[in-house]
């Protein structure tokens, strides 16, 4: 599985000027245009590369033709740019029906305007089953509904099976002294070796600190009134920086304070032996025996990482959301191919079956770890996207994330530059004025 997404650093105040022509807010799910019937139409579906397979698209087109009479033509996208072409496309009268949007873009464009409101439709897309939140609170915008989730990748402990039963351990911990317990006896097993650290997390990987924060009851931003602010200065946030940056000091090395996951590359680490353990989505499993063909997928396994809190840290998960343009001349069209994606048949036989992917409700998470061929090495990812959230639905979260500093945020807490306190006091202040524009 693949890992979502680098598009989410393009300014986001591209997406509200090219939109101006657009009502703030989306538009009223009342507005659909069109019928069901289908004969004689055709839909246009913007389907990003490297999401849904042909296979796949294939079975729910199938299933949509047969359905409404219309036909359906997939123009499959590239990331590149992607931010930019899909708000040229919205401020068109002829833009694309169905679009496949990163599921933290969907809060730009829906503000915006460019993006229908399917609040009204819910229940009826979801067929009362319980969505990942981490893929529907950044489709969910004051409140309104604009997109539905279309699969999802979450993180979880990735570690060698091999190294941590050489150290005495035999199964997976559960509880968080269980997860610290078993990385020190790795730790003085390989004591030896002064280049190993047992579990390599990156001071400027703030992924990780997220999930650190919010099993501390913390925030990163809250929305209040339909106005933004950081929050990552409150004293339960706070706490979980100083739980991070603990972790991080004392369990990885020291090197890694200053650094990212790509310099060196975390999945070589972990092929190399040079580490144990890495907090990834799945994608890691097949890098790291690529990168070292003598690793076998019985050597890896996985598990949720474990909360100081007594639970599972939520999960940072990435993924897709399918939205309808709200300028679409055949929305309702659009709403029945998205319901039939985002149908539990489909989630389970194509997207998980097929494709790999999480299913995009807890219940399929369930049902699809209860099959006879299901991945052991997979379940970590799994039961993490149990509780699982995402960035902050701000539109304009994606300059945080392109000016990078949150990673220089993280960095001065790993390395000591400044106090979990301190920075996040100046962190929420720059969050405040990106927030304000």
């Amino acid at each position: 599985m693949r890992h979502k997404k680098t598009m989410i650093l393009a300014a986001a105040t591209a997406i509200t000027l090219a939109l101006s022509g657009c009502s703030m807010g989306g538009s009223s799910a009342s507005s659909t245009t069109g019928s069901t019937d289908g004969k004689g139409k055709t839909i246009t579906i913007w389907a990003m590369q490297g999401d849904y397979s042909t296979k796949t698209l294939n079975a729910i087109n199938s299933a949509f033709t047969k359905k409404t009479g219309a036909k359906v033509k997939v123009e499959t996208q590239q990331w590149t740019d992607i931010t930019t072409k899909i708000t040229t496309a919205l401020s068109t009268s002829t833009p694309p029906d169905v679009l496949d949007i990163g599921n933290t873009q969907v809060a730009g464009f829906a503000s915006s305007g460019g993006l229908l409101d399917i609040t009204s439709h819910k229940k009826d897309l979801s067929e009362g089953n319980t969505w990942l939140s981490g893929l529907v609170d950044p489709a969910t915008v004051d409140g309104k509904l604009y997109a539905v989730p279309a699969f999802g990748a979450a993180r979880a402990v990735v570690y060698n099976k091999k190294m941590w039963s050489a150290a005495g351990i035999t199964s997976a911990p559960k509880t968080w002294s269980e997860f610290t317990a078993d990385l020190d006896k790795v730790a003085a097993k390989n004591s030896s070796n002064k280049n190993f650290t047992p579990f390599y997390l990156p001071g400027q990987y703030w992924y990780s600190m997220l999930q650190f924060v919010w099993d501390a009851g913390g925030n990163v931003a809250q929305d209040k009134d339909g106005k933004w602010t950081g929050t990552i200065s409150s004293a339960k946030a706070v706490k979980g920086l100083e739980e991070w940056k603990s972790f991080q000091n004392t369990y990885s090395s020291s090197a890694s304070r200053s650094l990212d996951t790509d310099e060196p590359d975390q999945n070589q680490l972990l092929a190399d032996g040079t580490t144990s353990a890495i907090l990834a989505n799945s994608a890691a499993i097949s890098s790291v025996q690529t990168l070292n063909s003598s690793v076998k997928s019985t050597d890896l396994a996985t598990f949720a990482m474990p909360g100081q809190s007594g639970k599972n840290q939520p999960a940072m998960t990435a993924g897709s959301d399918f939205a309808v343009a709200a300028k679409s001349k055949n929305s309702a069209l659009a709403l029945e191919w998205i319901k039939i994606a985002a149908s539990s048949s489909i989630q389970q036989k194509w997207v998980f079956g097929n494709d790999g992917w999480l299913p995009n409700t807890v219940e399929g998470l369930d049902k699809a770890m209860k099959t006879s061929d299901f991945p052991e090495v997979q379940t970590g990812f799994f039961e993490a996207a149990k509780d699982s959230k995402a960035t902050p639905g701000s539109p304009n979260w994606a300059t945080i994330e392109g000016d990078k500093s949150i990673n220089s945020f993280t960095q001065s807490i790993a390395t000591g530059t400044a106090t979990p306190a301190q920075a996040a006091k100046t962190f929420d202040q720059h969050m405040d004025q990106v927030f304000s524009k």
